[in-house]
């Protein structure tokens, strides 16, 4: 049955490029990919899945659904692109499609459709009687912005799958083992009182002068913080351009990081209570208002396990000379001196093996599969993924859609998107999340194993970021 997965997959392989490339040239912003939702819901249901719009609210959460009873497996999918990024593809220096433009610099016209083209092969195998289940696509915006995927999870997605899968367009083919940071973001809104700078500044009380002393006083509690926990801010709102006039507003946003909620909320009761010294030495007020926040993300070896295993029976994609040539031209535009992946970090054999493979990471394509090192290693970063892995087994893995330690978020991760490169990924992650789901839906003993390693891992429940009323937010906060 693989095979014919994968033989489906490919016979398909224009279609699923040609949306591809139709969401990089979309490239919305989180919340705002209106476009690309019409083009995913559109197909959906030209192919017969039973279509959910509007989820939780949210104009461009969606849900494409297929089958009927249990097993029930997810595939994650993600749309959204990032401010600035505009590029022209195939590219190898610097230069944007559209001025100012946006663009697909985390890969995600690649993710989205790798996951669909997954689904709707699983969809073919329960039509022709090959598997028995249920299988969704979920449609999740605003992975860049405003973690849909949580807000998605706190009204309820997710928690009657039995399973959930995706994947991410990378430098490797590996399995993501460990855990990550949660996250809260935050904006803080200081209020003052306007005055002429030189003529009258008594009479004025400076919210310029609240931010400041909240980032001085946050750069304090950084030696007091564990060693895992990190904070970051940015300024939204300065006060204006004139100096000679004292700022009635500022605007910061926060982003506060620890190991698990409740511990980053413990931390962020701290920062709170620096921005409201802030407010007492100024003589001003703050409002504080959260825009979004991440769970971290439950490990399940079982899942992982079977990804490995998919990773590993899936034909590898193979390149050709002027695909490689094209690579080496986009890997000579950034500096890399470190080995790719996750697994080196955790085991001296694995380094040595990888230092082999990759000409000691010189080499600009990673055309093998990372060997799979289970570790509960943290890594500070967070992702939206986690709120869903509270809810059921979830797990995922990083397909090469990338050259090898491409910049995160970069011109180079655009330029390649909409290249055969790109796309050989893509079609790979496609079947290994499709066999994948397969093996989860013929092997009842897999699934169990899964669902009772989920159950340990779980215990103490769900602790959702998200304030009960938050409202998702679009990128311009």
């Amino acid at each position: 049955m693989k095979q014919k997965i994968y033989d489906y997959i490919q016979s398909r392989s224009e279609e699923w490029i040609a949306i591809s490339d139709a969401i990089w040239s979309y490239a919305e912003l989180s919340l705002n990919e209106y476009q690309s939702t019409a083009c995913y819901v559109d197909f959906l249901k030209r192919e017969g899945f039973e279509v959910r719009e509007n989820l939780v609210g949210i104009p461009t959460a969606f849900s494409g659904s297929f089958g009927s009873g249990r097993p029930m497996i997810g595939i994650l999918g993600e749309f959204d692109a990032l401010s600035s990024l505009s590029q022209k593809p195939g590219a190898v220096t610097k230069d944007p499609l559209i001025p100012g433009g946006n663009g697909h610099g985390c890969g995600h016209n690649l993710l989205g459709v790798g996951s669909l083209a997954a689904a709707v092969a699983v969809k073919r195998m329960i039509e022709e009687g090959e598997l028995q289940g249920t299988v969704v696509f979920y449609g999740c915006p605003g992975e860049e912005g405003c973690a849909g995927k949580t807000f998605m999870a706190r009204d309820g997605e997710f928690k009657d799958l039995d399973a959930a899968l995706c994947w991410h367009p990378g430098d490797t083919n590996e399995v993501t083992t460990g855990s990550n940071a949660a996250s809260l973001q935050l904006t803080y809104t200081f209020q003052g009182i306007s005055a002429h700078a030189a003529g009258d500044p008594y009479n004025g009380r400076s919210a310029l002068d609240a931010a400041e002393l909240m980032n001085v006083g946050v750069q304090f509690l950084r030696e007091h913080m564990k060693s895992f926990e990190s904070v970051h801010y940015s300024f939204l709102d300065a006060g204006g351009a004139s100096p000679n006039v004292v700022q009635s507003s500022a605007k910061l946003l926060y982003m506060v990081r620890s190991d698990c909620v409740t511990n980053a909320k413990k931390l962020l009761e701290r920062v709170n209570r620096i921005a409201q010294g802030a407010c007492m030495m100024t003589d001003t007020t703050v409002e504080i208002c959260q825009v979004d926040g991440t769970s971290s993300t439950l490990s399940n070896t079982v899942l992982e396990q079977a990804l490995y295993r998919n990773l590993l029976e899936t034909p590898i994609p193979v390149h050709t000379s002027e695909e490689e040539a094209f690579a080496k031209a986009l890997f000579d535009t950034y500096s890399s001196d470190s080995l790719p992946g996750i697994a080196p970090k955790f085991s001296a054999e694995v380094r040595k093996l990888v230092r082999e493979k990759t000409n000691n990471g010189k080499k600009p394509l990673n055309d093998f599969v990372m060997p799979y090192v289970s570790s509960d290693a943290f890594e500070c970063g967070s992702t939206d993924v986690g709120d869903v892995s509270w809810l059921t087994p979830t797990a995922q893995f990083t397909a090469v859609t990338w050259t090898s330690n491409s910049p995160g978020h970069s011109w180079q991760n655009v330029s390649i998107g909409k290249t055969s490169i790109g796309y050989k990924g893509m079609l790979y992650a496609a079947k290994v999340l499709a066999g994948t789901a397969a093996d989860l839906m013929k092997d009842e003993t897999l699934l169990k194993q899964a669902r009772e390693e989920f159950a340990v891992m779980a215990a103490d429940g769900y602790d959702c970021p998200l304030e009960p009323t938050l409202q998702p937010k679009p990128v311009a906060i």
